[in-house]
């Protein structure tokens, strides 16, 4: 098969994604759209099926958005009208790669990307196992390269498409915006009626039971007579299970007698202003996250990192950064959140270390320029 490269020399993708919640994958996406200049030539836009956060980010920053229509897998006509309006966008010619991000888009616009003959990319964001319907159906669509958002999800990837070839591609975590850092600090304490010299844990992440934050309660709850903490949990709920789930970590704190110590933040807009308020950043999870956004950007914050060895939060902290602990053990938890309490110099010495862990790993400089060697290869070897 002979394709032609966009006008320009430019190399134009299309990123397909549902867009109705936010968590990781969005975060990715605002991020693609936010330095898409540091990818030259590549130039990314985006295909999205519902309208919402995501949606306003990326045309906030000046990116082409597509309405593909809202779906619903058990509404055949919803499917019907999102693939036929794909099929007359990828007609254009304007695409030189189409990326799927995740399992939902690829088993729903997959088989219309490949009979237009616009090379396809799955990136996997989610350790595969091949039980769900989803990835069964994906699995029905070999892509002609896969990107892994770490060595862990990587190494799953055979459940799903066993001789597709796969690279492991990290995602780009931009720092924070220069700011004042002691006038963040101040402004946010004192709004939230935190004390300037309390120890302050974060956690910021999807109410899902498996990001941990039972075992933090109970490692919390072990820490009742250490004086002058609080614990930050940002999050809200997107799912009526994440509001059933809220209710009962409210009331584990409550039984806990963690009282006011520990303040459910709700979903928030400036997570970068609680993690620099904040001291620690801890999520305890209980099964392995296929990469772990919020570790870099807690470490881009110069936040110490509390985790589980799990996954693929073992690519992202090491001992230099942050410490990671067994899962499920709140015992162990709570001591090492007691020792990182107990000694200031200790939470100065990780910062410095945290900053350069992740502007090494995860830096937009870094990671989206082999984003575009990644697309701009898989280009050059279809069109061969």
């Amino acid at each position: 098969m002979s394709i032609e490269r966009s006008p320009g020399d430019q190399l134009r993708v299309l990123h397909l994604y549902a867009g109705n919640l936010y968590g990781g994958i969005e975060t990715l996406l605002a991020t693609l759209a936010r330095f898409r200049d540091l990818g030259a030539p590549m130039v990314p836009e985006f295909g999205l099926c519902f309208r919402g956060r995501l949606w306003d980010e990326l045309q906030a920053t000046g990116a082409t958005v597509h309405d593909l229509g809202e779906v619903r897998f058990s509404r055949p006509w919803s499917v019907w009208r999102a693939r036929t309006r794909l099929r007359a966008l990828l007609s254009s010619g304007r695409f030189d790669v189409v990326v799927c991000h995740a399992c939902w888009p690829h088993a729903l616009f997959a088989p219309v990307v490949r009979r237009s003959g616009v090379p396809l990319v799955f990136w996997a964001h989610d350790v595969a196992t091949g039980n769900h319907w989803l990835e069964r159906r994906a699995s029905r669509t070999p892509p002609d390269l896969v990107l892994a958002n770490s060595r862990f999800t990587a190494s799953s990837l055979g459940h799903l498409f066993r001789d597709s070839h796969t690279e492991v591609q990290y995602l780009p975590v931009p720092p924070p915006p220069p700011m004042n850092r002691d006038v963040i600090r101040q402004f946010v304490r004192r709004d939230l009626g935190t004390p300037p010299d309390a120890v302050v844990i974060i956690m910021a992440c999807r109410l899902d039971r498996c990001k941990g934050h039972g075992v933090l309660l109970d490692a919390l709850g072990r820490l009742t007579n250490v004086t002058s903490w609080e614990c930050w949990i940002a999050g809200g709920a997107q799912r009526p299970a994440e509001a059933a789930y809220l209710e009962k970590l409210r009331e584990t704190a409550g039984r806990l007698l963690l009282g006011d110590r520990v303040r459910f933040l709700g979903q928030r807009g400036d997570i970068y202003k609680l993690l620099t308020a904040a001291d620690i950043y801890c999520q305890p999870n209980i099964s392995p996250d296929a990469f772990g956004i919020a570790f870099v950007e807690a470490l881009n914050a110069g936040l110490p990192v509390v985790t589980t060895a799990l996954g693929g939060a073992v690519e992202i902290v090491d001992d230099s950064c942050g410490r990671l602990v067994e899962p499920g053990d709140s015992a162990a938890l709570a001591k090492v959140l007691h020792d990182l309490m107990s000694v200031n110099d200790q939470l100065h010495s990780f910062a410095a270390a945290g900053r350069l862990r992740a502007a090494q790993l995860f830096a937009p400089t870094a990671q989206i320029p082999k984003l575009a060697a990644h697309l701009g290869a898989l280009f050059e070897a279809v069109a061969a």
